[in-house]
């Protein structure tokens, strides 16, 4: 028989009322609330930066190829660049890329009676993938490409139709700016549709419509674009993806590829935070669950006292009460772990399926907290605070070699 096991559980499961019973409920609280918290914390920058993260790359690619003009503004106006079918086959040959579409933006305003207001016009092809797109087009259809010359519809962002007081199936009035001349050709296009991604800088800015009214207005041959956006498998592969392909030498000399990360730093630098959020909270968490944990078994270590002489007087050894406090303490971290798991997943999935947690979506892109359960991180949050907390556990029971059996049964 296990007699510290034995001791342990007597111990454990003591209905008696004592100031440890106190003390050990607070421990089992402080590390359900520490595991709780590290599993929140890991479901919300999870969700966060995917969330966040997907709908930048569904409206721009994951990277972009386009001519090289080290002086220009990070989104603007492309200048000309011919087609390059041998490029796009040699760029589908790496098994990270799964799509490349063309693409070509130009400087315009919307006039809607006596209002105005600046865009710039995406114009894509008639084949262009629109599914990266599908989740946020909120009314109306995505454009039609069936015009001989070009398409006369156009779909404009959810806050801008709110501020110009537009809605599907009005004609607009469109200016195309021409930046180099000063002059401005006007058309009028027909709101087919109406999207909202969320993110201010892109809703605020962008119309989406057919390419070749930006080849007519530039003067652009039919096989010229404005660039290329190439969508990956997986978006932590951009930065070796990038850094192969201006490696591989594929590129014409006068060419660049970006990624989407060069071009909005802005918002990455602000999902960048959030692990060090993470971190920070793991820490702090990790802290208060070891320390409660510890000042537990100290007080329960005092507490017993006499216990420890009486053992150590009748010939027990100091490994074997050292193993005694050691099980009850595995008992009060285990209860603990498994009640973080249990309201840390059970509040994930609520928020899943009601999204009770709302959000300012100007602020944080989103107008409720996403959530990103990863499994083996829920694992490992398990067996690590389980695992650090029994090795911090191992230094208060050293306290038990230096109790005197003659002076611990005197202990009052």
């Amino acid at each position: 028989m296990n007699i510290a096991y034995t001791i342990a559980k007597r111990i454990a499961f003591n209905n008696q009322k004592s100031f440890s019973r106190f003390i050990i409920r607070l421990a089992v609280a402080a590390t359900t609330v520490s595991v709780a918290a590290m599993i929140l914390t890991l479901a919300f920058v999870n969700g966060f930066q995917e969330t966040v993260s997907n709908k930048v790359f569904s409206f721009w690619g994951h990277m972009r190829i386009l001519q090289y003009e080290p002086n220009k503004a990070l989104i603007a106006e492309e200048s000309a660049i011919d087609k390059n079918d041998k490029l796009v086959y040699e760029l589908l040959k790496y098994k990270e890329i799964t799509d490349i579409q063309e693409f070509a933006t130009k400087s315009a305003v919307v006039q809607q009676k006596s209002n105005i207001e600046g865009i710039l016009f995406k114009g894509v092809e008639d084949y262009y993938n629109f599914s990266h797109l599908g989740g946020f087009l909120t009314e109306g259809t995505w454009p039609s490409f069936k015009d001989s010359l070009y398409s006369r519809q156009i779909v404009i962002s959810q806050p801008m139709a709110k501020q110009l007081q537009i809605k599907v199936s009005d004609s607009i009035r469109i200016h195309f700016i021409d930046a180099a001349g000063g002059k401005s050709n006007s058309r009028k296009l027909k709101v087919c549709g109406i999207y909202k991604t969320g993110i201010e800088e892109y809703d605020k800015l962008f119309a989406i419509g057919d390419i070749r009214l930006i080849r007519r207005l530039n003067n652009w041959k039919d096989n010229q674009i404005g660039g290329y956006e190439i969508f990956l498998k997986d978006y932590k592969m951009m930065d070796t993806m990038n850094a192969a392909i201006l490696e591989a030498g594929l590129l014409p000399q006068e060419w660049i590829s970006k990624t989407v990360k060069e071009l909005n730093p802005n918002i990455f630098d602000w999902l960048g935070i959030q692990d060090v959020n993470r971190d920070v909270i793991f820490i702090v968490m990790s802290i208060v669950a070891i320390i409660n944990l510890i000042t537990c078994l100290l007080i329960l270590v005092l507490e017993r006292t006499r216990m420890v002489g009486i053992l150590k007087a009748v010939g027990s050894t100091d490994l074997t009460i050292q193993k005694v406090f050691l099980y009850h303490a595995t008992y009060i971290t285990l209860v603990g772990v498994g009640l973080g798991l249990l309201f840390g997943v059970g509040i994930c999935i609520l928020q899943e399926e009601t999204q009770f947690i709302s959000l300012d979506e100007a602020a944080y892109y989103v107008s409720s907290a996403p959530i990103k359960i990863i499994w083996w991180q829920v694992v490992a949050v398990a067996t690590g605070t389980i695992a650090v907390c029994f090795i911090s556990l191992i230094i208060p029971t050293l306290i038990v070699r230096g109790i005197k059996p003659v002076k611990a049964i005197q202990f009052r």
